[in-house]
């Protein structure tokens, strides 16, 4: 090729790169900012791989500010420091209503006026960092250290996809030649769990809580690591700037952030008086839950940056801010003993027995902890003190001992018992794994709870199976197998006899259980509770194979060829249906009338593409029929509402989904609107 086609071609690929940098860019900017993503994940992956592809090809064209280029260099050996031009403050804390309205007061004493405004932003628990911009793009990233010094974690902060290599040309008049953001990194309680399954999975330690997660993610020597830890970030302050003028007020730097590129709290308020601000504050105490990341309290400040600056500072703290805190979430108890639970797998699980204390607004007198390595690993004996933990539902925990108080108690180790409590079954343990296991499929404890799996909603739904009516079940010989349940009706002058069931009762769980006999293949899978297999998987091989027959007349490779499943949940699934008790089980299933098939998912539907999640109470259907409806269009059931929600389908309530897609600007519908959008794709109900 001569000199001249290949700076030709060079230029035709220069000019496609900064094409495709630019759509990388604006789609960052929509699904990180915006909340408002206009491209399928794979449609992005395309995009990168093409520019990943240009870019090996004519390597000249890399920058360092290239989105190829998030991950990239050696692991660095060590951090370098960064000096903080402006120091990075710590906040006052005030925890009630009382102690914020006197820092008010004080603040307007010292101002001589209260007829100012204030921004309140929930306050994340996460990482806090200062990112420094010349010419509009990221040069330095650090984190707070001691508020004067922080680390140097650029190369880290680079793989953090919410992060802007380059900000979005800004507002009329607030260009900056170089500028500092300062901003939260955090991971998502989502993010922590995934991140925790895998650990256990592989039967490494667990991590403590998503904040230190965070922290630890952004201090890794290989960025590669941080960035296979999908770090979010909120960026909650305009800090030094050069060139161009700074905006009057904080709420007009967060929109000026936002504008360019920069993700900001769609949760932050300005609140015209501190009635409103105390009112702002109480209701995050009561939605902090709702939230998909972990926040401790809110953040208040005087929005004037003038009056911020009259304000000044005290010590290492801003007169003009301080930090509400919500209730502690964490306590300190006596750890009066360790119990083993027996689940419906077998796996004994120790709980800690502890002295009664208020965590998180909750009497906690029990708590998870894991499984025996953890014990070992966290040091925790009977009779410790220990720090307990607890965030809104999530079963307590114990984070572990407080070993000051150690000194003259009498503390006791622990081991896992080498027998089954329940039915004294010598306990397995498999080599590299940290549970163990009662092997004995005829465990009442066992049976008691793969019968309140298989009835739950979600599964074959029958309502009145709970916990303690299948226990009482077991217990009196009622049921020995799954299949047992519907012989039931068989024996109601036996089951009339047990107290609390009366024939009213009984009549009703006679039909559920005759009814669950036409759920799908699909709940069935998830009803028999095979190892590693949940809703999507459950989903896959129904709609793959489309019946009990030919799911069992499966090879193990086809079964691993199928989307979404791979050769360990292959092996788990060929493992159970070839077993020769599960085979029986399957059997007699099928032969009281259990249905053994499912309905195809659709392909070019009208609902393809879309991911629609379900929430509230509906009148014209239920939402089962609502939810199968959308997959038997081609539609995706999500069982939360996230940033690839197409639409939400809400009824009466809906709560804290239907609180997530307004902040998200999802779309909802309500029943009426979700039929008239089928009825414009086409749809018609059969009569």
């Amino acid at each position: 090729m001569t000199t001249t086609a290949l700076q030709r071609d060079l230029e035709t690929a220069r000019l496609r790169v900064e094409e495709l940098r630019t759509l990388v860019r604006y789609h960052d900017y929509r699904y990180y900012v915006m909340n408002q993503p206009e491209l399928g994940d794979s449609d992005y992956d395309a995009l990168l791989h093409e520019l990943r592809a240009l870019e090996e090809r004519f390597p000249e064209l890399v920058t360092p500010d290239s989105p190829t280029q998030r991950v990239a260099g050696e692991p660095s050996p060590a951090f370098g420091v960064v000096e903080h031009r402006e120091p990075m403050l710590s906040l006052s804390n005030v925890f009630d209503a009382a102690e914020l309205r006197q820092w008010h007061q004080r603040v307007a004493r010292l101002l001589e006026r209260d007829d100012f405004t204030f921004v309140c932003e929930p306050k994340i628990d996460g990482l806090a960092i200062a990112l420094q911009y010349r010419s509009g793009r990221f040069a330095v990233g650090a984190t707070r250290g001691d508020g004067a010094r922080g680390e140097d974690i650029t190369a880290n902060l680079r793989t953090t996809r919410a992060l802007p290599l380059v900000a979005r040309p800004p507002a009329a008049g607030l260009g900056f030649d170089a500028f500092e953001v300062r901003g939260e990194v955090y991971m998502s309680k989502a993010e922590f769990a995934r991140l925790n399954a895998e650990q256990a999975e592989a039967g490494r330690p667990l991590y403590v809580n998503p904040r230190n997660t965070a922290a630890g993610s952004l201090r890794q020597l290989d960025p590669a690591v941080t960035a296979s830890r999908r770090l979010e970030l909120f960026a909650y302050q305009l800090g030094w700037v050069e060139g161009g003028t700074r905006p009057p007020t904080h709420w007009d730097a967060l929109d000026w952030l936002h504008a360019a590129g920069f993700p900001t709290n769609p949760h932050a308020r300005r609140c015209a008086s501190i009635d409103e601000v105390e009112a702002f504050c109480g209701e995050w105490a009561e939605r902090r839950d709702e939230l998909e990341y972990a926040i401790d309290g809110v953040v208040v400040k005087v929005d004037e940056y003038a009056l911020q600056r009259r304000l000044g500072t005290v010590g290492r703290e801003p007169r003009w801010a301080t930090a509400f805190k919500f209730p502690a979430e964490q306590a300190v108890t006596l750890l009066r003993g360790i119990d083993v639970s027996v689940g419906r797998t077998g796996v004994l699980t120790p709980f800690a027995v502890l002295e009664p204390v208020f965590v998180g607004g909750a009497r906690v007198s029990i708590a998870t902890l894991h499984n025996e390595e953890q014990i070992r690993l966290k040091d925790l004996r009977i009779g410790d003190d220990v720090i307990v933990q607890r965030a809104g539902d999530v079963i307590p925990e114990v984070v572990g001992p407080v070993i000051s108080r150690r000194e003259g108690r009498t503390l006791q180790h622990f081991a896992m018992p080498a027998r089954c409590p329940v039915c004294d079954t010598p306990v397995v343990k498999e080599q590299d794994a940290a549970a163990s296991y009662c092997p004995n499929r005829r465990c009442p404890v066992k049976l008691a709870r793969q019968l309140e799996h298989f009835a739950s909603r979600g599964a074959m739904d029958i309502e009145g199976l709970g916990e303690r009516f299948s226990f009482r079940l077991v217990e009196l010989g009622f049921v020995r197998t799954l299949a047992d349940v519907y012989a039931l009706h068989e024996r109601p002058e036996d089951l009339l006899a047990l107290e609390g069931i009366g024939a009213k009762t009984l009549d009703n769980l006679f039909a559920r259980i005759e009814a669950s006999k036409a759920q799908p293949l699909r709940r069935l899978l998830i009803a028999l509770g095979i190892r590693h297999v949940g809703g999507e998987t459950a989903l896959a091989l129904a709609t793959h194979f489309g019946s009990l027959r030919a799911l069992r007349g499966a090879s193990a490779e086809e079964l691993a060829a199928v989307n979404g499943i791979g050769p360990i949940v292959a092996q788990a699934v060929h493992a159970y249906l070839h077993d020769e008790e599960y085979a029986a089980l399957l059997d007699a299933l099928a032969a009281v009338g259990v249905r053994t098939d499912d309905e195809q998912a659709a392909r070019g539907g009208p609902l393809e593409g879309e991911t629609i999640v379900v929430t509230g109470s509906l009148e014209r259907w239920s939402r089962d029929r609502v939810e199968a409806l959308i997959k038997s269009l081609g539609g995706r059931v999500g069982a939360s509402v996230t940033k690839q929600t197409t639409l939400l389908v809400a009824g009466d309530g809906g709560g804290s989904k239907r609180a997530r897609a307004e902040a998200l600007r999802t779309r909802i519908a309500d029943e009426a609107e979700f039929v008239a959008l089928l009825a414009e794709r086409g749809w018609r109900e059969r009569a």
